[in-house]
């Protein structure tokens, strides 16, 4: 993986090849070994269970680990956002769902002209509706092509969010979307429940999944009275795919943080019938200042999400066990794990965050820094731009 070098400012230039301490602070670093055996882990699951991966691109925002995914046997990536199914399609990816709901003309537009891109290179562009306004905006967005484009209608199951609740109300909207071809083809169902994902003991993710696939049972049973079948349903994420997986109904899955993982997925009760994964995405830091009770380092909300708490912190070997602390913008505040011996880190000392969540913290960056052979010892492989930030 290497992002064209020349399109790099010259600091970032010569950082490629050197050791990791060449890295500056705050820097957003990724383990490649790591992120490498934890794809590999999905790839392996979804290859076992006979089940589509399409993992969910709004956590990397990364062309070079799309394409890594596709290499691992990614039948396509999702996207959040029409930007992002943009950047990623001109970076070479091909088959890509912007698994939201889409109304603004202007952008519905760019994803009637995005679906004609993809379809003469062979690819395919599908969305997510939720409602007849929404299948008529995009339809009229769709008239003057010659292109079709994949719909999903999307279920809550949920969530709470988006989504058209399920049963009736579904077939009426699968009746209404059929109605929309050539233009529009139906795709299938897009069931997925994010609030459950951070569920935090396993069989608390099982019963809300299960109630889930209850409720998408019942749905899928009247549009198949109504030769409505879906073709695919698409759903599930880091916390629960295993569910999804068991209960037979879905048949492509979306998770997106297991690539990288973060520290508020780390403290889940890990689900026996899910891979392991390990934490691949980290904040370097430095220490800054050290007092009597507490060090600070140099990285704080500019530098990590707080939205699902605070960043853990990674200790490696010799290092001492530390507890990371609001600390502002532009700092955290570190204390020592007190059962642990109690040490401070020293003055200049790298600290290694792992951050609260890993989507909205890549988002805050410009540049992944991607590091191979382990943080203690590895060399920069590359440093790859964050793409289509805070744009829709």
């Amino acid at each position: 993986m290497n992002a064209s070098l020349e399109s790099l400012p010259a600091t970032l230039q010569a950082l490629i090849g050197q050791g990791v301490d060449a890295i500056d602070t705050p820097a957003l670093v990724v383990d490649l070994d790591a992120a490498g055996r934890n794809l590999q882990r999905m790839a392996e699951f979804a290859a076992r269970h006979r089940l589509r991966l399409r993992p969910h691109a709004k956590m990397h925002k990364s062309a070079a680990f799309a394409h890594l995914q596709l290499q691992a046997g990614a039948v396509g990536l999702c996207t959040q956002t029409v930007a992002e199914a943009e950047a990623l399609a001109a970076a070479g990816i091909d088959d890509l769902f912007i698994s939201n709901q889409v109304v603004a003309p202007a952008k519905l537009q760019r994803v009637a002209a995005l679906a004609a891109l993809l379809a003469a290179r062979g690819g395919r562009l599908a969305i997510a509706v939720d409602s007849e306004g929404g299948i008529a905006r995009l339809a009229r967005a769709m008239q003057d092509s010659t292109t079709a484009i994949d719909v999903f209608v999307e279920v809550d199951i949920g969530q709470g969010r988006c989504g058209v609740a399920p049963g009736q109300p579904v077939l009426d909207l699968v009746r209404t979307l059929t109605a929309q071809a050539p233009a529009l083809r139906y795709a299938g169902l897009h069931a997925y429940h994010g609030g459950a994902q951070h569920l935090r003991t396993a069989a608390e993710r099982r019963a809300a999944i299960g109630q889930s696939a209850e409720l998408l049972r019942r749905t899928v049973a009247l549009l198949d009275a109504a030769e409505l079948a879906p073709p695919l349903i698409t759903g599930a994420g880091t916390g629960t795919f295993a569910c999804e997986a068991a209960s037979g109904l879905w048949s492509e899955i979306q998770p997106g943080s297991f690539l990288f993982m973060d520290a508020d997925y780390a403290r889940n009760e890990r689900d026996p019938a899910q891979p392991a994964f390990e934490p691949a995405l980290f904040i370097k830091s430095q220490v800054i200042s050290v007092a009597a009770d507490h060090a600070v380092c140099d990285a704080g909300h500019k530098s990590h999400a707080i939205d699902s708490g605070g960043p853990s912190v990674h200790a490696l070997p010799g290092q001492p066990s530390l507890e990371a602390h609001n600390g502002g913008d532009e700092a955290s505040i570190l204390r020592p794990v007190a059962m642990a011996g109690g040490r401070l880190p020293a003055l200049g000392d790298t600290v290694w965050l792992i951050p609260g969540h890993c989507d909205p913290t890549v988002n805050l960056h410009n540049q992944l820094i991607a590091v191979r052979g382990g943080l203690q010892d590895g060399c920069v492989d590359a440093v790859e731009p964050v793409l289509a930030r805070g744009v829709w």
